[in-house]
């Protein structure tokens, strides 16, 4: 026999012999994981009682300036009756943090610790979360000592995802506190999966041809200060030395008195749209459509040719506020652009009579920074290595570290409170995550009112990133009835 034939046939042989003992294992795993369905783990208790200092870590990596949460002398004279600890926290209390407390390792693993283990062992080692659905019954106190219970819901079969293959398991989590009150419950799903295995996680560009740089500007005499300005993080503003009247663009001679003599003014970076238009036709391959150009009116009262960025074309209005940002975007040198600002939060809760279905919440940027992902994850307890570690991250198959969706869910809580007021309760949050965030990016917040029944009211909200849609879900809040005033 032929010795090249017979090696091939060998090859084959050995080939189908482990694709037959691969699905084999997948199947035994499948079984496996479908025992653990329905079962329970033991009850944990966290390692604290809620306590100030974790609420603050929290506040100031979120900047949530909530005064239920850091104001005692507010939140006394509040409905909450002393202070509280952000509604989209329940979770972290009982996170492990970054070692496991002593002793935990030698507990029988049942539940979902157990279903987690079994992946591991299969090689199914990263995780992502996906989605997280959260109730409150009450608000969490300071000194209340959490504890949980967790039920294996639902582990699917195996599914092949960007990141790579792997099983999505669903857990609800039920809590109470040290008295054995119900103070809420949390229904969770993550992807187990198999690191190198995936495309990765929504790469920026990934199958589009590489989009040339904007084109450099003229720089001349009188306008190098601008330039210079924008290299060092600055807008600056032509200042005639003479009679002291703002210019833009620069010109050679003062309008006003005529003086030749000019120095510059830095702006606060602050401004409203003045006028804008979306550019359709003709296409310009380094301004990737859609995109907005914006004529913006700063508080020195000069106005700038800009693009509006961090906000859907839709969504811009002429007197809208907005900020500077000063990036290289699509461009060799630092650029300005504007973006809205943030909305300021209510001081005063709003009425049920004050709300009406379709109500539009005012959109939120979010600048998303290394910064940001570290700390709230840590805030969160989140030790997981996709969230702080980018060289880690990428050998997972991401291009950068990425924000956990416990921080996800902090935004989009504080994000609706800021809108609803301080003393609206907070009592259902659902969300489902899309693209990750990553650093050097901005996810700006949009909501509307979906419904309003009884003292209820719950909004539809939705992050955008430069990749997509990050989040998706509903915040569903109390609020005080007719008869209360703010």
């Amino acid at each position: 026999m032929d010795q090249a034939f017979l090696a091939t046939l060998l090859r084959s042989v050995n080939h189908g012999e482990s694709k037959v003992s691969s699905e084999t294992q997948a199947s035994e795993l499948y079984q496996r994981l479908q025992v653990r369905v329905g079962q329970t783990g033991p009850l944990e208790t966290a390692r604290d009682a809620v306590n100030s200092a974790m609420i603050r870590h929290w506040c100031d990596a979120l900047e949530d300036h909530h005064p239920g949460y850091t104001d005692s002398d507010w939140a006394k004279a509040s409905l909450h009756g002393d202070l509280v600890a952000p509604p989209a926290m329940l979770n972290a209390w009982l996170m492990r943090g970054l070692l496991p407390p002593q002793g935990t390792e030698s507990q029988t693993e049942e539940g979902a610790s157990g279903a987690y283990s079994d992946l591991d062992a299969a090689g199914y080692t990263s995780v992502v979360a996906t989605n997280s659905e959260h109730e409150y019954d009450r608000y969490l106190r300071i000194g209340d000592l959490l504890q949980g219970r967790s039920r294996v819901e639902e582990v699917s079969d195996e599914k092949t995802t960007g990141l790579g293959v792997g099983h999505f398991v669903t857990t609800l989590t039920e809590y109470t506190n040290q008295s054995g009150e119900s103070v809420g419950r949390m229904r969770f799903r993550i992807l187990k999966f198999k690191p190198g295995t995936g495309r990765g996680m929504n790469q920026e560009g990934e199958g589009s041809t590489e989009v040339p740089l904007r084109p450099d500007p003229g720089i001349s005499l009188e306008t190098a200060f601008f330039w210079d300005g924008l290299e060092a993080g600055e807008l600056r503003i032509q200042r005639c030395e003479e009679c002291g009247v703002l210019q833009h663009p620069p010109m050679v001679r003062c309008p006003a008195c005529g003086s030749y003599r000019f120095d510059y003014a830095v702006s606060s970076g602050r401004g409203r749209i003045y006028s804008h238009v979306e550019p359709v036709h003709p296409h310009f391959a380094s301004f990737e459509p859609p995109y907005v150009v914006g004529l913006v009116e700063l508080e020195e009262g000069t106005r700038l040719i800009t693009n509006i960025v961090d906000l859907e074309p839709d969504q811009v209005e002429i007197g809208m506020p907005v900020e500077l940002v000063v990036e290289r975007r699509n461009s060799g040198r630092n650029l300005p652009f504007f973006r809205p600002v943030r909305p300021e939060r209510r001081i005063s809760t709003r009425r049920l009579d004050e709300v009406q279905v379709g109500d539009v919440l005012g959109p939120c940027p979010v600048p998303i920074t290394a910064t940001l992902i570290v700390a709230s994850a840590i805030a969160s307890r989140d030790y997981q290595d996709v969230h702080h570690d980018r060289e880690l991250a990428v050998l997972r198959g991401s291009p950068d570290i990425f924000m956990n969706i416990l921080s996800t869910s902090g935004l989009c809580a504080r994000y609706v409170t800021d809108w609803a007021g301080p003393e609206a309760l907070i009592r259902k949050l659902s969300i489902r995550l899309g693209a990750p965030n990553y650093p050097h990016d901005t996810m700006t917040f949009y909501g509307s009112v979906n419904s309003v029944s009884g003292d209820r009211v719950e909004v539809g909200l939705r992050g955008q990133n430069r990749l997509g849609p990050h989040v998706t879900g509903t915040v569903e809040v109390e609020l005080p009835d007719r008869t209360q005033s703010d």
